[in-house]
């Protein structure tokens, strides 16, 4: 059984990833580059990177289709463009790219250090209205919050090792 890091190591074999320098430049070369970001709703209407298109990735395979209810034609229609998918880390982005690169998209990157890596690298971020967020605020956003029962249990100390 592989675990979630495993995993995204496993699919890295076959997707290829660009770091936030490399997004810049290419977001100025290609004004046709779609940038897809696969986090939800609430994570996009919270900060994003200005006109990328939310397709969460619990719908992205449907969306990527005609005929389903999630269907985001932008994105059906893009299989031929330069596509960037973005998360917040560039975990999901990983996954998504490798199911995109199944479905046949033949030019999609991940983004590595997700959008964390591009507040990082001082890029700008928007909210659902269009305003730019304040970078310290994003810093607060990404800091990560697990509550305790999301951590891994602590070995008993009674049970040998």
């Amino acid at each position: 059984m592989k675990n979630f890091l495993e995993l995204i190591r496993n699919c890295l074999t076959e997707v290829r990833e660009i770091l936030p320098w490399d997004l810049e430049e290419r977001m100025q070369e290609n004004p046709g580059l779609l940038i897809v970001d696969v986090r939800e709703p609430a994570e996009f209407d919270a900060m994003h990177i200005r006109g990328s298109l939310n397709v969460p990735r619990g719908i992205l395979e449907s969306a990527c289709e005609w005929d389903y209810e999630e269907t985001e034609p932008e994105l059906v229609r893009a299989r031929e463009r330069e596509v960037v998918v973005v998360c917040r880390s560039g975990y999901r982005s990983v996954l998504a790219a490798n199911s995109m690169q199944v479905l046949g998209y033949s030019d999609v990157a991940s983004l590595q250090t997700g959008l964390r890596g591009w507040k990082d690298y001082e890029q700008p971020l928007v909210d659902a209205a269009g305003r730019e967020v304040d970078l310290d605020d994003a810093d607060v956003y990404f800091t990560p919050k697990l509550r305790p029962e999301q951590q891994k249990p602590k070995a008993d100390s009674n049970r040998a090792a």
